[in-house]
């Protein structure tokens, strides 16, 4: 009875852990395919954005230029003129700068190395702090995929960094090693609590936070990995993704949660 008993439970044990692996696996496949829409969703706004409400903003700039000549004898009227031609001159700025932030046309025309260099510069100017970056240009193109998933994580990296680092300094670093390809992102702030560290070192939590868990992913469906370092002199994120890789399937259970745990 007792033999009869333990293996009951062993093979109520092993049906779970079964049908826990599938459903982890379909959630991945979901959490990919959620990915995968919100980037051509940014895609296309960016277009949209470029398009529709850049070349409205651009047709008013001339109407302005016109009015504006129309007024050089106003004295009153040109000032006012002048504010609204300043003020579509800014809008407009703002415009391209959201559009190529929610999709630069560089990482579709030129690629990931050339994208990351335009992003940093800018980043630099809109938050004050110093970047360091080295980018070494890959012999050739990136899978697109790669592009976007690097892009994303290089993104959301310096939001971190310049929301929850304190730092003044940041080093960033992109080479292509041996079959792999290696994104470093290096604060000099003040670091991540080491409570906190464990947390997001350990996997997908409520601490992980939204940004985190989405490069963890991406990074998983290119059988990349994401690691965290963090001490009382900063904190590096450093993702690395290999070039053959495979596209998890529903069906793969033996790499599921191995991004999170290796991190």
């Amino acid at each position: 009875m007792w033999i009869a008993k333990h293996l009951r439970l062993s093979h109520s044990s092993s049906e779970l852990e079964t049908h826990t692996a599938e459903r982890t696996a379909e959630l991945q496949i979901l959490t990919h395919r959620l990915l995968k829409v919100q980037d051509a969703e940014r895609r296309k706004l960016a277009r949209d954005l470029h398009d529709t409400f850049g070349q409205t903003l651009a047709a008013l700039k001339m109407a302005v230029s016109q009015l504006k000549e129309t007024c050089k004898d106003m004295s009153a009227a040109l000032p006012i003129v002048s504010d609204v031609e300043q003020l579509a001159d800014q809008a407009i700025g703002e415009i391209r700068t959201m559009s190529y932030l929610l999709h630069p046309p560089l990482l579709d025309e030129i690629g990931f190395a050339s994208a990351a260099e335009w992003y940093i510069e800018g980043f630099a100017k809109r938050s004050g702090i110093n970047v360091q970056a080295e980018i070494t240009k890959p012999r050739e193109r990136l899978p697109r995929n790669v592009e976007i998933a690097l892009f994303r994580v290089l993104q959301e990296s310096l939001t971190n960094v310049h929301r929850h680092s304190g730092a003044s300094d940041a080093r960033i670093h992109f080479q292509h090693k041996g079959d792999a390809v290696i994104l470093e992102i290096r604060d000099f702030g003040k670091g991540i609590p080491e409570e906190r560290l464990r947390l997001l070192v350990g996997g997908v939590t409520a601490e992980t936070g939204v940004g985190l868990a989405g490069m963890r992913e991406r990074l998983h469906e290119l059988n990349g990995r994401l690691d965290i370092e963090s001490d009382g002199r900063g904190t590096s994120m450093r993702a690395t993704v290999p070039l053959a890789f495979r596209t998890l399937s529903v069906g793969d259970s033996r790499r599921v949660g191995s991004a999170s745990a290796s991190s």
